[in-house]
């Protein structure tokens, strides 16, 4: 079966499965104990993190390891339930993952503000700027792409938005990492990321935050993670994570991303009259997001799945929903389309072909769907 859905999740890569399997052999010790075999785990994660904060340009001990991007959003979350003062508000914008959104509804209530897109699911800037005007919120909160629709975000912009009025930024940058260069992110306050989004394994992702001393823990426990997470550290995931990354960066220097782009570019154009949501805006590389013929997107997704394709209707987080999804509904769409819009989402190690032979088979379902 060929794989587009790499936007829920990206197999594990070779290099990752290899370095998961060696420190799983050699890192034994937990990280926290005095012995040698534990000092020699610690000194991996220390490595690691330095690497990592490498790539995205800040420092090592703003580098907090956690099972994921949905652990990292509510670790934000629960550390400024705790700070903030008073009626203080939180800005979403209205396309975030439900990680964030949801956390932040539970949170903080009537607090909760959403920021608008527009119609291409951008972040309308300058409605930002009005508000930031005459309100100054205790948090901002846009993601870097979206993973419904691949359409990138300003979040460079916000951020030196947030900078100018003293706002804290948390930018969750999962769909980013690992497709895009992570350079440039460390500056944000706060950057979630999760391995198994460019071939890492589940189970493992990172936060960037403030230093020790700052941020308000989320997990009760011992003083792993500077304070700010407690548990026993992931080293076998942490490792394998990073050999991942170390990989997609690599490939990031090159210009392979333009040849990828024709790749998708070329299957959009060969959807004929279909809409590609968020056309003519930035996307990833690797997303279509499109509102086909027929009604039902479950019945595209059912037939391409016979057809040897692996394809979604849109967030894997927010499947079984019944309710039209709110990126969609903020784009506005109308509720009746959102029921025939379908995501196919490439990875590292798609080709030109599997792109082509997708493109057939799509050609071949709307031709059933226009029998019927």
């Amino acid at each position: 079966m060929l794989y587009f859905d790499h936007n829920a999740t990206s197999p594990l890569s070779p290099a990752a499965r290899e370095a998961w399997l060696e420190a799983s052999e050699r890192f034994v010790g937990n990280p926290s104990s005095p012995h040698r075999l534990g000092a020699r785990a610690e000194k991996a994660l220390a490595d690691a993190r330095e690497e990592l904060a490498g790539f995205l340009g800040c420092g090592a001990l703003d580098i907090v390891w956690t099972s994921g991007a949905t652990e990292s959003a509510n670790l934000v979350m629960h550390h400024f339930a705790k700070a903030l003062v008073g009626d203080a508000e939180v800005w979403v914008s209205a396309i975030e993952h439900p990680c964030v959104l949801e956390t932040a509804r539970l949170h903080f209530g009537k607090r909760l503000k959403m920021l608008p897109v527009t119609s291409g699911g951008v972040l309308d800037l300058d409605a930002l700027r009005e508000r930031l005007v005459e309100h100054r919120p205790g948090l901002i909160a846009v993601m870097a792409a979206n993973n419904e629709t691949g359409v990138l975000q300003p979040w460079r912009e916000v951020r030196e938005l947030c900078a100018e009025h003293d706002a804290p930024f948390f930018c969750d940058a999962a769909q980013w990492v690992g497709k895009l260069p992570s350079a440039g992110l460390g500056e944000c306050d706060f950057v979630s990321g999760c391995a198994h989004k460019f071939g890492g394994p589940t189970g493992v992702g990172f936060l960037k935050c403030p230093s020790k001393g700052v941020v308000r823990a989320h997990l009760a426990g011992g003083p792993q993670e500077e304070g700010r997470r407690a548990g026993t550290e992931n080293v076998a995931g942490v490792l394998s994570m990073m050999a991942a990354l170390a990989e997609r960066e690599a490939a990031l220097a090159g210009d392979t991303i333009i040849e990828r782009e024709a790749w998708r570019n070329a299957f959009a154009a060969s959807l004929g009259d279909a809409r590609i949501l968020g056309a003519g805006e930035g996307r990833l590389w690797n997303t279509v997001s499109a509102l086909l013929p027929g009604d039902c997107r479950a019945r595209w997704v059912v037939k391409l799945d016979k057809a040897g394709f692996a394809v979604s209707t849109g967030s894997a987080c927010a499947s079984g929903k019944e309710a039209p999804s709110h990126v969609l509904k903020a784009m506005g769409v109308a509720d009746e389309e959102t029921d025939r819009v379908v995501r196919f989402s490439s990875g590292w190690e798609t080709t030109a072909d599997d792109w082509q032979a997708l493109s057939k088979s799509v050609a071949e379902v709307a031709a059933e769907f226009a029998r019927d």
